[in-house]
C-alpha cells in the first residue's frame, strides 16, 4: 500500500511495538513503520524494533522508562503537536501496547486540541508476553475468573494509590507494570488486605528479548527474591494462583487423547 494511504499529513499513529520481541509485532504496525516519515519512540521499545524503521525514516528517541525520562510528558505532547502541524507522517512508537499505561490519552488530546487525526494501533502488552513465556494462562476456570491490571508507578516518596481490597482478590491474576521498587509495598498492602503470604508470584524482566529473566516465587519473599533484578530493567509482576499452574494445553490434549484411544 503507498505510504499516503497508509498516513496522510500531519496524522499521528500511536503504535504499539509489543513486549520487545520484533517477531511479536503486529503486521500493521510493521507496515506503519514504514510509512512514516518521523518516528517518536521511547526507552522500552525493543532494539530489534527500532531496527525495522528504514533508514529513510527520521528518528527521535524520547526516554520514558521510569525513574529516567529525558523528556517530559508535556515536551513529548508539543513535538507531536509540532510534527503534525509541519505537515510530517508521524508514528508514535510505545512499548506494549499504546493504551495500557502509556500515557496516549495525554498525547491524544494535545493533538486533537489542535485538530489533528489520531489513531491506535494495539500490541502486545507485557502482561500477555509473561504469560506466554511462562506456559501460564492470566484467566484459568474454577482458579482466576477475572484479570486486574494496575501499574505501581507513583511520585518518589509517596505511597500507591490503589485499591488494596479490591486487589487483593484470590480468585483474580494481578499483573503490576513497573513493580519492581514498589514490591515491598505491594506485598505488605495486599496480605494485609487479606491475600495469603504463600500467594504465588511472578517477576520477569525483559519479557520476550533474549535476555529475558523469570523467577517464581511468594507474595510474602516477594521484595526479598526481586533484589536479584536490575533497577534500570522493565519488571512485570503476576500475582494470583494461576501463576502456578503448569501449561494446561498440554494436559487437555493429553487428557482428549486419552479419551479419544478408551
Amino acid at each position: 500500500m503507498p505510504r499516503n494511504d497508509l498516513i496522510a499529513p500531519g496524522d499521528v499513529w500511536l503504535v504499539g511495538a509489543g513486549p520487545g520481541d520484533p517477531d511479536l509485532l503486529t503486521r500493521k504496525a510493521e507496515k506503519l513503520i514504514a510509512a512514516a516519515e518521523v518516528v517518536f519512540y521511547d526507552a522500552l521499545v525493543g532494539p530489534g524494533v527500532v531496527d525495522l524503521i528504514p533508514s529513510s525514516v527520521e528518528r527521535v528517541s524520547i526516554g520514558k522508562r521510569s525513574g529516567r525520562h529525558s523528556k517530559d510528558q508535556l515536551t513529548i505532547d508539543q513535538m507531536l503537536v509540532d510534527a503534525s502541524l509541519a505537515g510530517r507522517r508521524i508514528v508514535r512508537l510505545k512499548g506494549g501496547d499504546p493504551a495500557m499505561f502509556a500515557r496516549a490519552a495525554e498525547e491524544m488530546s494535545a493533538l486533537r486540541a489542535i485538530g489533528a487525526r489520531v489513531r491506535i494501533c494495539p500490541g502486545v502488552t507485557a502482561a500477555s508476553a509473561v504469560a506466554a513465556s511462562a506456559g501460564v494462562s492470566l484467566s484459568l476456570r474454577g482458579i482466576a475468573r477475572r484479570v486486574q491490571f494496575v501499574t505501581a508507578h507513583s511520585r518518589r516518596g509517596q505511597a500507591l494509590d490503589l485499591d488494596w481490597n479490591a486487589l487483593a482478590d484470590p480468585t483474580s491474576t494481578l499483573a503490576v507494570y513497573m513493580g519492581r521498587d514498589a514490591a515491598p509495598e505491594l506485598s505488605r498492602a495486599l496480605i494485609a488486605a487479606g491475600l495469603p503470604g504463600s500467594t504465588p508470584a511472578l517477576i520477569t524482566c525483559d519479557a520476550s528479548l533474549p535476555q529475558e529473566q523469570m523467577l517464581r516465587t511468594r507474595l510474602d519473599l516477594l521484595p526479598l527474591v526481586i533484589e536479584s533484578f536490575a533497577q534500570d530493567r522493565p519488571t512485570l509482576i503476576l500475582i494470583g494462583k494461576a501463576v502456578a499452574q503448569p501449561d494446561l494445553t498440554v494436559v487437555a490434549g493429553a487428557v482428549a487423547d486419552n479419551v479419544m484411544t478408551h
